[in-house]
């Protein structure tokens, strides 16, 4: 089986240097590009597994890379955002990404959290006893990756898919927004969590109906469909 292919976008040497040595040594084909165009011809060229994309980059920032990326490609993408630009991380993840890390950062951890997502991403996922889950409103097959609400197919990206899958096998159980990022990204995650928010607020506007996964206020999130 070929390595996976990860593209690191990000126009400071020494952080792409660094990063590279760590994914490098976890056994991954490591491609990189110094800006916003070139880092877009890279992704259309290598068709990577994931891409490590900074925000601010020269000619096309990240924000814009990731908005064209996602017209064409469903790609997983860990953002890297500063510090204090909290904007930034909401509206990275509001056009597409799947993650972010804000700098500065340990290379250990980013290596960590690609191993994680490309684990899951192989994996799928998905619990071997969920083939099928049906639901008075919404009806899941796990193996295709496939959702019908009220019997109309919906189209969701792989994170929004492994949410919907942790919160329906879980059904009328509160799960907390650290179990979600341990059940759908794959790690303990220590800090913010607002990551679980955005891509949940996603999965309400596709599946059409609100009620369906309900918050519960403090602690985290509930599946309130009825099985058929």
């Amino acid at each position: 089986m070929s390595a996976a292919k990860i593209l690191v976008v990000d126009d400071e040497e020494n952080i792409v240097h660094l990063v590279s040595a760590y994914l490098r040594a976890d056994g991954y084909q490591v491609f990189t590009a110094s800006d916003g165009p070139s880092g877009l011809e890279m992704a259309r060229k290598v068709n990577p597994d994931l891409i490590v994309l900074d925000i601010m980059l020269p000619g096309m920032d990240g924000l814009e890379v990731l908005a064209q990326l996602r017209r064409e490609s469903d790609v997983y993408v860990i953002l890297l955002t500063a510090r204090t630009e909290e904007t930034d991380k909401i509206v990275g993840l509001s056009v597409g990404a799947d993650d972010y890390v804000t700098k500065p950062f340990s290379p250990r951890e980013l290596a960590a959290r690609v191993k994680a997502a490309l684990r899951r991403l192989k994996s799928g996922a998905v619990p071997p006893d969920a083939d099928r889950l049906n639901f008075r409103y919404v009806r899941i097959d796990a193996a295709s990756r496939k959702v019908w609400v009220e019997d109309q197919p919906v189209e969701l990206t792989a994170v929004e898919f492994d949410l919907l899958i942790a919160l329906a096998e879980n059904r009328g159980r509160v799960l907390t927004r650290e179990q979600l990022l341990e059940k759908v990204w794959g790690y303990d995650y220590y800090g913010d969590t607002r990551v679980v928010d955005v891509h949940i607020g996603h999965l309400r506007q596709k599946l059409g109906r609100g009620e369906l996964i309900t918050t519960v206020r403090g602690v985290g999130y509930r599946f309130e469909d009825e099985s058929r």
